[in-house]
């Protein structure tokens, strides 16, 4: 089975030790997902914004990891823009159980914030992906050609 690509968004001023954790899990050889690599600048004739939206479009997922301060984040919310653009699902996951973590700017109210525990890592990360599959429509649903 293919794991699913995930584009990791998060703040990096406070919550790079996240991140760690999070690449330790997905390096389990019972992992569903992998991390995908980040570049380290833009090449020349490249613009920041291109190469986080090419970064993007590579994922089957966006997963942002949210902290204390993911609020303030403009590259979190940046990233979580682009990631709507795209059309990529994403999934917001509480990243410190002792916190009062946020969710980053243009996140909706109905964007539901998960728990960090493998389990419900795991299956969040295979049902976004799954709900954002288009379905077929039901031969009985579909309007009859003139």
């Amino acid at each position: 089975m293919a794991r699913t690509r995930v584009f990791v968004s998060f703040d990096r001023e406070h919550d790079a030790d996240l991140v760690a954790l999070l690449r330790a899990q997905a390096k389990r050889p019972d992992s569903t997902f992998e991390i995908l690599p980040r570049a380290h600048g833009a090449s020349a004739g490249e613009t920041p914004e291109a190469v986080m939206r090419s970064e993007i479009q590579a994922a089957d997922e966006v997963l942002v990891l949210c902290g204390e301060h993911t609020r303030d984040s403009k590259r979190v919310a940046a990233e979580l823009g682009m990631a709507r653009e795209e059309s990529k699902p994403y999934l917001l996951i509480w990243g410190r159980r002792e916190k009062m973590c946020t969710k980053p700017e243009g996140a909706t109210a109905n964007d539901a914030m998960y728990s960090w525990t493998r389990s419900i890592l795991e299956s969040q990360i295979a049902m976004v992906l799954e709900n954002a599959k288009p379905r077929p429509v039901p031969e009985n649903c579909k309007r009859a050609q003139a």
